[in-house]
Order: structure tokens, then sequence, then C-alpha cells
């Protein structure tokens, strides 16, 4: 059922207010092609668990929900398993599936929220972990000619918190289903943030794959507030990758700055969160929307902020840091 008129607020974690022209759900290729046909030529824009997309007006679109669902095992050895995952699934859900199974590769991507099917567009990624470490394919629907193409790993592109569907191929193909290859003799990730620092308070030694996951929630629900109490969209901001001589500058003067190492030669990687506390917005509140108190990369509805209130918060950090350090941050979350 196609439905009018209606309020995204209830299927985005921000919760603000923006009405949807065109409302329908999709549980399968045939459903979604049979909605798409009703409305030839008109502008979609696709749902999944909506942590990553902040609604600044009103959407004059067809706004589809994705809903398909399923688990499946499509190729298994005594090392490896590839799994499928339907793109309505929900992320954190699929990764317990994964790691109760014992299942290696995603445990540190857990409590990530969203859906399965924004997991590959985002190469969403925390603890030294990305997608594209452990991906292995994606089927999509073509909104031109209604076909699913097949995407290998390197047919996505993925960059840091990139793919070729948020760039080259934007709003050209909707996600179906992801396939991931897992390992059966997992080797744990733990050196990456403060891990090994929460297993060891743990009391255990000789950390599992589930261990790993039970730390990544303890930490990430210690520092990131409940979409489903407070409205956020998790990072809001993604980690800069500046020159070499703009990360040493910053460390002459503040030499505890946190700076990382990139692939790439003469970059750095510098962390958002510690540029935007740095520019005095950690914890700061305008009106109904704010910086949270604990993790200054998320930016926080306290109930009844517009998404034009939250952008334009955004907004004035992004000219806060430029002017402070003369580094420009860019924004994670998908702004409509």
């Amino acid at each position: 059922m196609i439905q009018q008129s209606i309020d995204l607020s209830e299927y985005t974690t921000f919760g603000v207010n923006a009405i949807a022209s065109e409302f329908a759900r999709f549980d399968s290729v045939e459903r979604l092609s049979t909605v798409i046909n009703s409305f030839p030529n008109r502008s979609l824009l696709v749902l999944g668990g909506g942590s990553n997309l902040l609604a600044t007006k009103d959407i004059d679109a067809l706004v589809l929900k994705n809903e398909i669902k399923g688990i499946t095992i499509t190729e298994e050895t005594d090392n490896y398993v590839v799994v499928e995952c339907g793109a309505g699934e929900v992320w954190h859900e699929f990764v317990m599936f994964c790691v109760n199974n014992g299942w290696g590769g995603i445990e540190n991507l857990s409590l990530i929220p969203g859906s399965v099917g924004a997991s590959p567009m985002q190469n969403i990624g925390a603890y030294g972990v990305e997608i594209k470490d452990v991906f292995h394919s994606l089927d999509a629907f073509c909104i031109a000619d209604g076909s699913v193409k097949t995407f290998s790993k390197e047919a996505c592109e993925f960059g840091y918190r990139e793919s070729v569907f948020k760039r080259k191929l934007k709003d050209q193909y909707i996600i179906l289903t992801v396939r991931f290859t897992l390992t059966k003799h997992p080797e744990v990730n733990t050196k990456y943030g403060a891990i090994e620092t929460q297993i060891n308070e743990m009391g255990i030694t000789s950390p599992t794959i589930k261990d790993v996951s039970d730390a990544v929630i303890a930490i990430r629900s210690s520092k990131l507030p409940d979409p489903a109490v407070l409205g956020n969209a998790g990072s809001f901001f993604k980690n800069p990758v500046v020159s070499e001589e703009i990360a040493l500058t910053i460390l002459n003067q503040y030499p505890d700055a946190p700076v990382y190492d990139t692939a790439e030669k003469n970059q750095k990687k510098l962390a958002a969160g510690w540029l935007i506390e740095k520019a005095g917005w950690k914890g700061k509140r305008i009106g109904n929307c704010g910086v949270h108190e604990k993790q200054a990369l998320v930016l926080v509805n306290f109930g009844g902020a517009t998404g034009k209130e939250i952008f334009e918060l955004s907004q004035r950090i992004l000219d806060d840091v430029k002017q402070m350090f003369g580094v420009s941050l860019e924004r994670e979350v998908n702004i409509l």
C-alpha cells in the first residue's frame, strides 16, 4: 500500500518532523518494482534504519522503506562462510547472529545503528574494522531499467565512509542483499580504542569474538546515547584526513592531539571529536539540540528540534573548527 503525507519522524533516529509526499514499504524485488512502476519518473528516497539521515525539510518524493529480510549461507568451507543478508535486516541483530554462530570479522562493529543495506553504502567502520575488510558482494536494483546487478568488492569502490553508491552511482541503485565473508577461525582484534582496556576490566585473558562484541557494546553504551531515548544519528562528522604538515602544526600546539597514520604517504587522520571538543562544543546545548556530553561527534535532538536547527548547529561547529585549526570537517550524515 502506498500512503500519502507520512511523517518520517518515527522512521529516522533523529526523530525530526518531515512529511513524505508518498511512502511505501517493500520486502521483495517484485514489490519494489511494482511500487516504482506506479510512480514513473518520481523522485525516490530509500530508508533502511534511518540512522544516517537528517531531514531539514519535507520530502517531495516517494519514500521507500526497505524491509527485505533473511539470512542464508551461500558458500561454506572448513575455514570460512559467505553469509547473505537482506538489506532490511537490523545491522546489530545481524552481527549478533554471526557472533553467536562463531563467525568472526564483524564483532568490532557491534551496536552500530542502521540496516545491513546501509553498511556497504557507508563502508561503516569502528574499532579498527571496516565493511570492506569482510565484504564479498551485493545485489542491487537498477532504478532506470529494473534489472538486478551484482557488485563485487572492487566495483563498490570503497573508501573512508564512502562507496560508489554515495558518489558515482548515487540514487541509481537500491541495495537488496549483501554478502560477507566471515572466518570460522577468528583472530580477535582488540588493539583499537578502548577494547583491550574494557576486556581487561572484564577479567578476560583469552577473549573470544563474543567477548570483543560485549566489550564494544559496553564501550558504545557508555559513550553514545540510545536513539530511542535521545534522538541522534551516531557520529555526525567524519574524522578528517589532512596533510602531515597540518598535523604537525596541530601537534606542536597540542602535543596530546590524537593523530593517526593512513595508507597514504604524507597524510594523517585526526580525531574529529577531539577537534570539536577543543573548539568548546562538547556538551553544549542550543535550544532543543546540542552536542552530546560524552561524545563530541554526536549531535542530539533533546526533543522538538527541527532538522534545520540541527543542521545549523553542525555548520557552527564546522566554522569554529575551521577557524581554530584550519581543518575542514565533513558531515557523515546524509542531509536532505
